[in-house]
């Protein structure tokens, strides 16, 4: 009986050995957590990586061996590119690898767009109104005209 329980166990313990991969002892390439603000807030933040969200939001990237940029972009503001450096430190036997990213915040100051100035019409001086047309006539004028009334035969 007990070679039977022998033979079991050693069949078991060798069918999950077929089924094992090298795979599950590589890494996942490492990912770094990058958080995205903006001022104002609502800006849409796009890494060069790839991935994007409207500040203020996380993304998550693969770890790239070479700086990137985060682009912001919000209607009515000038658009701008923030430059993003990556710091591998490799660890040793007590603490593991790690991925960081500088900065992190990643901050953009959104300057408004400069409204296109209106065109200014050449400043022309006013011309003068002549006398007569200026000097309102009374009936006191009227009475002490040499010309006789157009209208006083009328009535």
């Amino acid at each position: 009986m007990r070679r039977v329980i022998a033979i079991a166990l050693a069949g078991a313990s060798l069918g999950g050995c077929s089924s094992m991969s090298w795979d599950m002892f590589k890494s996942a390439p490492p990912t770094v957590q990058v958080r995205l603000e903006s001022s104002p807030p609502g800006a849409d933040a796009t890494t060069s990586l790839g991935p994007g969200c409207k500040t203020p939001c996380s993304v998550s990237v693969p770890a790239p061996d070479a700086p990137f940029t985060v682009a912001f972009a919000l209607a009515k503001y000038q658009p701008a590119n923030v430059p993003v450096n990556v710091i591998k430190n490799p660890g040793d036997f007590t603490t593991p690898a790690s991925v960081t990213t500088d900065p992190n915040p990643v901050f953009a100051e959104l300057q408004p767009a400069t409204p296109p100035k209106p065109v200014r019409k050449p400043h022309r001086p006013k011309k003068p109104k002549p006398a007569a047309a200026a000097a309102p006539v009374d009936a006191a004028q009227t009475a002490a005209s040499p010309f006789p009334d157009p209208n006083a035969g009328k009535r």
